[in-house]
């Protein structure tokens, strides 16, 4: 009988030994890393980027004029030179006043780099603003003007009366 209970024993032994849950002081630790849960935050964070990324570019708000006018290819390099509602005058996005504007195209018509204007300029800037601005870039010897327009609707094209 003191056979069968070692036995018994013995037994009870090894599957605690080899059940590290049950009542073994044991821990067997897992080897093998679970990438799962990591490809799933990394495509997560994918597709966050990728849907706030376009959010991200900031502008400045310009109602254009429309017209019927034809787009032109673009053969040069060219500066673009915005004016908001409110007349503020910006240079590749960052704002300057007229006297910085002419210095600033000074410097880059000097290292040959400002060969073509384009103007943005809001609907509901005066004209006495824009033909200033324009003024400025021609004072510092730019001839090649453009100004930047939204096309007409189809609908709202004018005809030509005869």
């Amino acid at each position: 009988m003191a056979r069968g209970l070692l036995r018994n024993q013995n037994k009870r032994e090894d599957s605690m030994a080899n059940n590290p849950g049950r009542g073994s002081n044991k821990r067997r630790y897992m080897s093998e890393i679970n990438v799962t849960p990591l490809v799933d935050v990394v495509i997560v964070l994918l597709i966050i980027f990728m849907v706030a990324a376009p959010m991200m570019t900031k502008g400045l708000d310009i109602k254009l004029p429309k017209t019927t006018a034809k787009s032109l290819p673009q053969k040069q390099k060219h500066i673009v030179i915005t004016v908001n509602e409110k007349g503020e005058i910006y240079f590749n996005k960052v704002a300057v006043d007229q006297e910085v504007l002419k210095r600033r195209l000074i410097e880059m018509k000097q290292e040959g780099l400002a060969q073509q204007v384009l103007l943005v300029a809001d609907r509901a800037v005066a004209y006495g603003t824009v033909a200033g601005v324009m003024a400025a870039i021609r004072e510092v010897g730019i001839e090649d003007i453009g100004l930047v327009t939204e096309p007409l609707e189809p609908s709202k094209k004018r005809h030509k009366r005869s």
